[in-house]
């Protein structure tokens, strides 16, 4: 015997309209300390700093830092990578809205 399986089409609950909507936008994150570190291995000799550890939306992080400082970027994982080595321009704009950053490693 099959289950009859409905799904809700129509509701005549007065507190339908009521419900609060579903937001495209994320809920905001708690920012932590941003790792900034300076890497050449594995990239034929090119110099690249890595950006870990920012909350929120990776390509826009990716596209405000290319911004900054000039340069291309990807995101890998959950890492910024910028071409270059650009660790005091991003920590100085990180700065400005209030994170912290943390140089680590060469």
């Amino acid at each position: 015997m099959a289950k009859n399986k409905s799904k809700l089409v129509y509701s005549t609950a007065p507190d339908w309209q009521n419900r609060p909507q579903e937001q495209d936008n994320e809920a905001p994150q708690k920012q932590g300390t941003v790792y900034l570190q300076r890497v050449t291995k594995g990239r034929g000799g090119k110099t690249v700093t890595l950006v870990k550890g920012l909350a929120g939306d990776l390509k826009r992080w990716k596209k405000e830092l290319q911004q900054v400082c000039g340069a291309g970027g990807t995101v890998k994982e959950s890492t910024v990578e910028i071409q270059g080595d650009h660790r005091q321009k991003i920590a100085e704009y990180l700065k400005q809205k209030g994170m912290k950053s943390k140089m680590a490693g060469g």
